[in-house]
């Protein structure tokens, strides 16, 4: 009996078993292949977002470079690094160069956390097509998806011009805003699964997924993601209307197409946390998790149609819906999604208690309705009176939100002008003692 036991343990390890027992080879396969993914998918995404939104438009888009205009992406990452670099004068060097490493690294990093698919084997090795399994993988890939915001604000600043400096407010305003709303929408999802490693939560879903489960979380949470990645109609950090090109502005050859990178891998990697979190991951619908549809390799293909379907929609809302005025973006965060989420959970908490205590009875129903009603009749004695504004009154925008201020000014100098004038001033308080020995030096010659 024992010898059967132990020959049966091995079949029961859990994914992050799994994981700790790769050799050192595949370990390093699968940080490559994690690292490739995002500059591979980029190249395919902006191809196929110029096809797509010229199609929206009724135009052929790009259709020179290669078969189609297929390979454009691929010309375009070929030629961008022999692009002359242009750095401005008043621009912080060292923080210059840095705020795009900043932008790009944690991008490719926080794929290493998303499940891509359940147990196979890869030379005669045992593993799980992921990297790494953490306890508190959900909020390893949020810290990576929010940092990104730090190489935008050091990149606005650094710049030394004002139009980038706006861009980078905008965009922490921006992220903190939509990350508060992001973070609150997970919460149920957690509630639900038990757990906060992204495995855990792929495998809760194998009989429901959260998407119509947990619809206000998938809605706020797809609201949220577009925010979160400056994407149309949420990119007012680089609204070219306004801004020029904002934070980006001042920069060219290699390291804008750092930032263009890090854009489109932060499109991947909270497309594939969506997929993970509310469409089942890579299992395949209306079938158990056991099933052959979610053996082997093939969930990889669930989990990649999954993902293009989102990221199709980010190409479709660009394509469609016009650029949101700051105010209102703000407003749709704070006043919109934040309270909607906060009402949310207690909802979701209460389902949940009230379900473990052994289902709704009579007192249960009316006691929660008695609930809603005083809610809703507080809530309305909270709300201020809306008041008809005169006909003579021209409507401010903003206020109350975290706009830049009006009276925002930018450093005339920076310190290496400032000690090239101290220079230029000893130089030219030597240069008459200079020129009055040359005339007396002349004047005894004539003499």
């Amino acid at each position: 009996m024992t010898g059967m036991f132990l020959a049966q343990a091995p079949d029961h390890l859990t994914r992050a078993q799994l994981l700790a027992n790769d050799p050192w080879w595949l370990t390093l396969i699968k940080a490559v292949i994690i690292l490739l993914i995002g500059p591979i998918l980029t190249i395919l995404l902006i191809v196929w977002e110029r096809k797509a939104v010229g199609r929206m438009q009724n135009r052929p888009g790009p259709n020179r470079v290669g078969p189609n205009g297929y390979l454009q992406s691929l010309a375009d990452a070929i030629k961008l690094p022999f692009k002359e670099q242009i750095i401005p004068d008043t621009a912080d060097r060292k923080v210059y160069f840095l705020a795009p490493v900043i932008c790009v690294v944690p991008s490719l990093i926080a794929l290493s956390a998303i499940p891509f698919g359940p147990e196979v084997s890869i030379f005669g090795h045992r593993t799980v097509l992921q990297l790494m399994e953490l306890p508190v993988g959900v909020l390893v890939i949020l810290a990576c998806s929010s940092i990104g915001v730090y190489g935008i604000v050091l990149a606005g600043w650094a710049s030394g011009s004002p139009y980038p400096l706006l861009g980078g407010l905008r965009s922490a305003a921006q992220v903190i805003s939509y990350e508060i709303a992001m973070g609150l929408s997970i919460v149920a999802v957690i509630l639900y699964s038990g757990s906060m490693a992204t495995g855990d939560i792929v495998n809760a879903q194998a009989h429901g997924w959260y998407f119509y489960i947990l619809p206000v979380s998938f809605v706020i949470y797809a609201i949220s993601m577009v925010g979160e990645t400056n994407r149309a109609p949420f990119d007012l950090p680089e609204a070219e209307s306004e801004l020029v090109g904002g934070f980006h502005t001042e920069y060219s050859s290699m390291k804008f197409a750092m930032f263009f990178l890090a854009e489109y891998v932060n499109m991947v990697i909270v497309s594939s946390f969506a997929v993970t979190l509310f469409l089942g991951g890579y299992l395949f619908p209306f079938v158990g998790a056991d099933h052959a549809l979610n053996q082997g390799w093939l969930p990889l293909i669930w989990f990649g149609a999954k993902l293009f379907l989102l990221l199709f929609g980010f190409i479709w809302l660009r394509g469609t819906l016009p650029r949101l005025r700051y105010d209102q973006f703000m407003r749709l965060g704070w006043k919109v999604l934040v309270p909607l989420n906060l009402v949310w959970i207690l909802a979701v908490t209460a389902i949940r208690a009230v379900n473990r205590s052994g289902g709704w009875g009579t007192p249960s129903i009316l006691i929660a309705i008695f609930v809603a009603v005083v809610f809703v009749i507080v809530l309305s004695m909270l709300l201020p009176a809306r008041v008809a504004p005169d006909d003579d009154y021209v409507p401010i925008t903003g206020g109350g939100f975290p706009l830049p201020p009006l009276d925002l000014e930018i450093p005339d100098e920076t310190p290496r002008q400032k000690a090239a004038a101290k220079a230029l001033k000893k130089a030219a308080k030597r240069k008459p003692a200079e020129v009055s020995a040359v005339k007396e030096e002349a004047d005894n010659g004539v003499s």
